[in-house]
């Protein structure tokens, strides 16, 4: 979350952020933030004063019993207790200030980037660079959910809805045969690319408490999109981003540890409540999916140069898969909660004849690390927070809708050739 001092020395800044965002009642709020604080403040040093003139007084009570002024003693004694119930209830108040101030800074979005483009939504994002040529697919050709009914085991679809319905519900398919060697195959291809790019391989939980979704921004803003374990308090993560980088929450990094690169694999759990039609039939809208992820925790001055790094890498997995793509920058109305930046990066899907997004990639700056504690001594100075980084590398689902359309022909589905060594077969047929 924004730190209180940032806002309180660059207000016009942060108010130009927060429109940039269309932050509903931008004024309203900092200003309620900043009357906040200066109360905070001003209870502080009244605190403060109070506890420094009963160290005063403690002190002259010893001298005047020391003199035998025993009268003008019990007289200190009696304004020392009148100095404690005040501290008392100062303290009280302090707690309720900072309560209110944190309350609603919770609710503050991350400010967005000066490259950020202004706009209220996806039609505003701004087209980077566009990487590829579009197939032209025979007369013939299918999307993807048309297509997993030809290819499965004995007569079967080979990306079953109907069975993961039967199981659990809508949005949980059952991948069979070479679809489920596919999935397999690109987990441990994009796994493979991670660790040859020097990021080091984690393997988290995939459930998180509450302190864990609060760190990195995914409480309180998205709990209605995460799956809730009542008895145990527990939540099903959306991305391996929340365990990964709760790995370091309160977290004072050794400078010599910078930069942290790290990788992993987990399936993925999104309620997307209220998704409907048919820009999310088959494998573009999954309730439960795979995904690997790569997270970055970087000192402040290196963070964006990390985060074109990133995309660059994401960017070259799309290469090497051979599906044309193109790279957008977020605008401040389409960017997520907790971002300072986020570069999203979407397939062509030729029998849909449209972009599917398959990556984000995002700078957080501080936002999370604030919530998260996550600090270093840099240079020998006192601790500061470091910039938060993820990206995914890549989410499978739409991927393989891609693959699937993309590559298919009369003969059947044709595997991107860097895969073919881990899935051991060339065509889906």
């Amino acid at each position: 979350m924004l730190q209180i001092p940032f806002i309180r020395d660059n207000k016009e800044l942060t108010l130009a952020g927060l429109r940039k965002r269309n932050f509903a009642n931008a004024e309203a709020v900092v200003e309620q933030l900043l009357d906040l604080d200066q109360q905070r403040r001003d209870t502080q040093k009244t605190l403060d004063d109070g506890l420094a003139r009963q160290n005063a007084i403690a002190k002259e009570i010893g001298q005047l019993m020391k003199t035998g002024q025993k009268e003008a003693a019990e007289a200190a004694k009696a304004e020392t207790a009148d100095l404690k119930a005040q501290s008392k209830t100062l303290t009280d108040q302090l707690a309720d200030l900072e309560q209110q101030l944190q309350a609603i800074l919770v609710t503050v979005p991350n400010l967005p980037h000066s490259s950020v483009p202004v706009g209220r939504s996806a039609e505003d994002n701004e087209v980077v660079l566009e990487w590829g040529e579009k197939p032209i697919l025979h007369a013939d050709a299918q999307p993807h959910w048309e297509l997993i009914k030809r290819y499965g085991p004995n007569g079967g679809p080979m990306i079953d809805f109907d069975l993961g319905n039967k199981i659990s519900g809508a949005g949980f398919p059952v991948y069979k045969g070479k679809a489920a060697r596919l999935q397999r195959a690109m987990i441990n291809f994009f796994l493979d690319e991670a660790l040859a790019a020097d990021y080091s391989e984690v393997q988290p939980p995939i459930v998180i408490n509450e302190a864990s979704g609060f760190g990195t921004g995914q409480l309180p803003d998205k709990e209605g999109q995460m799956y809730y374990a009542t008895a145990d308090e527990l939540y099903l993560i959306p991305t391996a981003e929340v365990p990964i980088t709760n790995l370091y929450r309160d977290v004072l990094v050794a400078e010599a540890e910078l930069p942290i690169r790290h990788v992993g694999y987990t399936p993925c759990f999104r309620r997307e409540a209220g998704s409907w039609g048919a820009h999310v039939r088959g494998l573009n809208r999954l309730h439960q999916f795979d995904k690997v992820e790569i997270v970055r925790i970087e000192r402040p001055e290196n963070s964006y140069a990390a985060l074109e790094q990133m995309s660059q890498y994401v960017q070259g997995l799309l290469q090497k898969l051979e599906l044309p793509y193109r790279v957008l920058r977020l605008c401040g109305g389409d960017m997520g909660f907790t971002s300072a930046l986020t570069y999203d990066m979407e397939v062509w899907s030729a029998a849909q004849g449209r972009w599917l997004e398959v990556s984000s990639v995002s700078n957080f700056e501080t936002y999370q690390a604030n919530r998260l504690k996550l600090r270093a001594k840099l240079d020998g100075n006192k601790p500061t927070l470091l910039h938060t980084l993820n990206g995914s590398a890549l989410a499978l689902p739409r991927i393989v809708a891609s693959i699937l359309e993309n590559n298919q022909t009369p003969e059947g589905i044709r595997i991107p050739a860097v895969l073919v060594p881990y899935c051991g077969f060339e065509v889906i047929s």
